[in-house]
Parts: C-alpha cells; structure tokens; sequence
C-alpha cells in the first residue's frame, strides 16, 4: 500500500530499540536535523542521543572519520555501558561502513544500518534486534519472539488500524466529560463492565491512568480490571511493566495481569474472549482497542481511548461507541517511573 499520510520512520523505530535495550548512548550518523524531535524526546527517558552531524563535505568524502571521533567523546564524556549507530539515509546514501567504525570501539556497542525508506517502521526495530542479538545482548529464542510479536502488532494496524488506508483524517473524538459521563451513569446504575488496558510500552504509564481513576470514581463497583503488564521482553519493558503493577495494586486497582508490554498486538483474540465470556454490557479498553477484533464486542458499549488521532476512524468502524484520544500522551510517558494523570482520568475523577 502506498501513503499519503506521514508514518512512522524505521530510523526512530530503531532509536527506541536502542533504548529498550539498555543503551546509554545512541549515535545518529546523519545530519544534526535527522530525527530531531524523537532524539530530543528520548533524552528525556535517560539515554543520550548524540549526531554526527554530517554536513556537504562528509557527503561527498565520507564520514566514518567524524563517526569515529563522535563515539570516541562519548566513551570519554559519558562513560556508557552500551552504545548504539543509528545509520540514517545519508549514511545509507553514501556506503558508509557502520560495523567497522565501531569494531575499535572499547564500550559494548551495536552498528544498525537502517534508514527512513522502508515501507514499515518495524524494520528498524528488527535492524536493531538482530544487532544485538549478533552481540549476544539479546538470546535467539527472544529474537524470534519478538518477530512474531512486531508481525502480529504490524498485521492490527493494516487491519483495523492506522495504516488500513492510504490516507485518514485526524480526529479529536468524543468529548471527555460526555463519555465519563455515560461511563458513570452505567456504572451507577448497577451494570456489568470491565476495564482492560492493552498498551505499548511505556505508553502504559498514562494508559494505566483510565483504570486507577475508575477505580477511584467507584470503589465499590463490580468491575474486572485487566492490563498486560505481565514481565516478559526487552528490559526496559520489564521494568516499566512492573513499576505500573505494583503502583496500580497499591492504589487498590484488583488487577489480573493479561499478556505482556510488547504483545499488545497478539492479544486481541486472548482479551476479545474476556470481554465477551464476562457478560458485561460496557467495556473500557485504553492503549491499542484496536487490537481486538469487533467480533468480541457486539453488543457490548465500548470506551476506548487511544493516543492517535488518525485511529479515531477506525475505531468507531468497529462499532466503538466512545472514542477518546489522549493526543499529548506519548511526551509526558517519556522518562517517567510512575502513573501519569490522563485526561480522561482527570475528567472522571472531576465528575466523580
């Protein structure tokens, strides 16, 4: 399929691998503007993002000698345990040697050749994996699990997500305060619901939010509360999903752990089955509702709330009759250790 609206770039993809793995310090070998906004962001999360800066000259004689003086002042600067080269379309472009810049390298550190031209931005990510598992950072069993998982999460997109069509209109969705609203008033009246968080990642600190404020709102309601936060996958993804756990028991969310951060993609026929054997009449899912097959939640008022605009569309395709988007989501999850207030948190606590 062709697009005609921006998608994510397999180069940032590979950035946060990095980082899911443990890097200290990445190395974009491009120019100082490539991936500007992600590098920024991602120093917030702990891991340093530093350019090579290429500029006319080193596109025209190379730049493996500017790699290798820029990953020289890192070890020296930073002292990191593992770094990682990002390569980008420049160093792509010109036939730049990524591995050998980094074989005299004294710090554990990865060489990713990968640039924004491939069709899915999971390339980068499995750019990014196979390096480290050719480093031995990773095992070739979670090699192969994470292929099935990035397949699974790419497959939900065409499907029902995103990327289903060449081109979506953003969208805001439903008001906040009108869906809390019918939320409460369901909830009120006595009637059947379960809350599932199925996230992505560290999206999940803000996901998580949707589940601690409905526990708030209503203590004493009869209501199943499902999140994948079991501990499997790439370290930081480990420790993220642990961290939310053990802060959502704690603020009393009766919690049974479905799946893992990382598999939020394979989880839609697991969690559809839940939803639709409970024998509840509303369901509020946050993180990637998509990922549930409609099949599951006929009959049954569905609150999703997702982070993309462009997600809004498919959602209510599938009947979702809320669709909410927490559009600053993913900058305030960045670098944090701790539930993030949503939106629409704030809003049903308000109204509760």
């Amino acid at each position: 399929m062709k697009y005609i609206q921006p998608r994510p770039s397999s180069i940032v993809a590979a950035l946060y691998t990095a980082r899911d793995l443990g890097v200290d310090v990445a190395v974009l070998h491009g120019p100082s503007g490539c991936s500007f906004k992600h590098a920024r962001l991602l120093e917030e999360d702990g891991m340093r993002v530093l350019t090579t800066s290429l500029g006319e000259n080193e596109f025209i004689f190379g730049g493996e000698e500017r790699l290798a003086e820029v990953l020289a002042e890192a070890e020296t600067s930073f002292n990191p345990r593992r770094m990682a080269v990002i390569g980008t379309c420049v160093a792509m472009i010109i036939g730049e040697d990524l591995a050998h810049a980094v074989s005299g390298v004294v710090t554990p550190t990865i060489a990713v050749d990968i640039h924004a031209g491939f069709p899915e931005n999971i390339d980068g990510v499995i750019a990014t994996l196979q390096a480290a598992a050719d480093a031995d950072w990773i095992d070739s069993e979670e090699l192969a699990r994470q292929r099935v998982l990035l397949a699974a999460a790419n497959e939900v997109e065409h499907l029902r997500g995103a990327a289903s069509r060449p081109y979506i209109e953003p969208d805001r969705g439903t008001l906040k305060h009108v869906a809390a609203t019918r939320l409460l008033e369901l909830v009120r009246s006595g009637a059947p619901g379960i809350a599932v968080m199925n996230a992505k990642k560290e999206t999940a600190y803000m996901f998580a939010d949707a589940l601690t404020a409905l526990r708030e709102a209503a203590p004493d309601a009869s209501i199943r509360f499902i999140a994948n936060l079991e501990e499997r996958g790439l370290p930081k993804v480990r420790a993220d999903a642990r961290r939310i756990r053990e802060e959502l028991i704690r603020r009393h969310v009766p919690l049974e752990a479905v799946g893992a951060l990382d598999e939020y993609g394979a989880l839609g026929d697991r969690l559809g089955v839940t939803i639709r054997d409970s024998g509840v009449t509303w369901a509020l899912i946050a993180g990637v509702p998509h990922a549930i097959p409609a099949e599951y939640t006929e009959g049954i008022e569905v609150f999703s709330i997702t982070n993309g605009p462009r997600q809004v569309a498919p959602l209510r395709e599938l009947g979702h009759a809320h669709v909410m988007v927490e559009v600053d989501l993913h900058p305030k999850t960045l670098g944090v250790r701790s539930i993030v207030e949503s939106e629409f948190g704030a809003v049903l606590r308000s109204l509760a």
